[in-house]
């Protein structure tokens, strides 16, 4: 049996019915928390000391295009618009397999660098197999858990998703691929016909895989009818960004159990609409969190979760000043804002029973934040701690048991052979997404 026993961490578990933060042992046996408790029996285990640290559930990006990992901030100055006409008006058809591989390889690294553990990576650039096939594969080599969308470039509003394709990835290297599972990233009944969206979102159903779709501002229209009346709205079903979708919605979507997850710098800065947050509080949902593009935005959930409350907390002063009463406290936590990105990201990706919080039996993803650093110390609230973190704090990453980051170090092997074909494929890439 493979045990390892964290010893004198501040744990954050986000686990209901624990206390917010305590300090205890964590017990790892086999890919697994076996136990969180004091002074824990060491035998045969290996001992790790971390004390000064803050041991949290590892962080859950629930959205994320790592296939522009070697566009790197790019787009950081696009409307969307910009990015749509850049990036999706002729630039994705010019990527190779090879070229989706070493973005996603090298995007998924990043990611559990920044304490990422679970990722939901959308690759809507799957031009061909092959072109999945390397996704798939360069997530296999980086060592995340992931849910793999399989999407393809925007298609003809009728052309339905290619469950061909759906069930070849599904019977074959997903199956072969012990820390990752298939999601569909459908087009979705903003941008295709009902009969489409609701035979996409039936497919997935049948299959039992998390159907996601974008939707940014403007008022839903038959399509969303159409599913709604077929009863597809549920928990398989992901809704991305959400921006300015009416109250209405928002209420009939939270009802079905259909998750949201919010990607708020973008969203905020490219002029996406305002972030569906506000309305999944007052309708008793949670956002999950993501980071979308790395070609416009940074990878770092920390950031997305301090961007979320912020913006949510500017919102509910705004209505107290409005009635020219400040507001006396605020109605959102920090807790809060560090659940959006762990607990309610494994909801929206289907991992909640195996990630997302710590308890026994959870898989042993986990993330150690040094609090010892300048910017954290003293760390008098360790979840606001937690959440103030930053990838400096890092200290080391845990995935299904096993270490992916220690001492602050990636524990992958070629590391700067990654980046040299990362920079050559994103060197020859980005002229071409510039001309278009």
């Amino acid at each position: 049996m493979n045990r390892t026993l964290l010893r004198g961490a501040t744990i954050v578990s986000m686990a209901p019915g624990r206390p917010d933060a305590e300090r205890a042992d964590l017990l790892v046996e086999d890919g697994r928390v076996a136990r969180i408790g004091e002074r824990l029996d060491s035998a045969g285990a290996d001992l790790v000391d971390l004390t000064g640290r803050i041991v949290i559930p590892g962080l859950v990006n629930a959205h994320l295009h790592t296939w522009q990992t070697g566009l790197r901030a790019v787009g950081t100055n696009w409307t969307l618009m910009q990015y749509l006409g850049h990036m999706h008006g002729g630039g994705a058809e010019r990527f190779s397999p090879d070229d989706l591989h070493i973005a996603t390889l090298a995007g998924a690294l990043n990611q559990i660098d920044c304490g990422t553990t679970t990722l939901g990576d959308w690759c809507h650039n799957s031009l061909t197999p092959e072109h999945a096939d390397a996704g798939v594969a360069g997530l296999t080599r980086s060592g995340i858990r992931a849910v793999f969308f399989h999407g393809t470039p925007y298609r003809d509003p009728e052309e339905p998703h290619p469950l061909t394709e759906i069930d070849r990835l599904l019977h074959g290297p997903i199956e072969a691929a012990s820390l990752l599972t298939l999601g569909m990233a459908v087009q979705g009944p903003q941008y295709c016909y009902p009969d489409t969206a609701v035979a996409d979102l039936r497919a997935a159903a049948e299959r039992g895989l998390v159907a996601s779709f974008h939707q940014s501002g403007g008022e839903p229209e038959g399509g969303w009818e159409a599913v709604r009346d077929a009863g597809l709205f549920g928990p398989l079903v992901n809704i991305v960004h959400g921006s300015d979708m009416p109250d209405a919605w928002v209420g009939t979507l939270v009802d079905a159990g259909a998750t949201f997850t919010s990607t708020p710098e973008n969203e905020l800065g490219q002029g996406h609409g305002t972030p569906v947050i506000d309305a999944l509080l007052r309708h008793g949902g949670a956002p999950s969190l993501g980071t979308d593009v790395d070609s416009v935005a940074p990878g770092t959930l920390f950031t997305a979760a301090r961007i979320a409350l912020a913006h949510q907390r500017g919102l509910d002063h705004a209505k107290h000043l409005d009635i020219g009463m400040p507001a006396l406290m605020n109605a959102v936590t920090a807790k809060q804002a560090l659940a959006w990105a762990t607990v309610a990201g494994a909801k929206a990706l289907g991992l909640d029973d195996r990630v997302g919080h710590l308890d026994a039996g959870m898989q042993a993803d986990l993330v150690a934040i040094d609090a010892r650093g300048l910017n954290l110390w003293p760390a008098h609230d360790p979840v606001a701690a937690a959440l103030h973190a930053d990838i400096a704090n890092v200290e080391a990453v845990m995935i299904a048991g096993r270490w992916r980051k220690r001492d602050h170090r990636l524990l992958h092997s070629g590391l700067d052979d990654i980046k040299e074909r990362l920079r050559a494929s994103g060197e020859r890439l980005v002229q071409t997404v510039l001309e278009e």
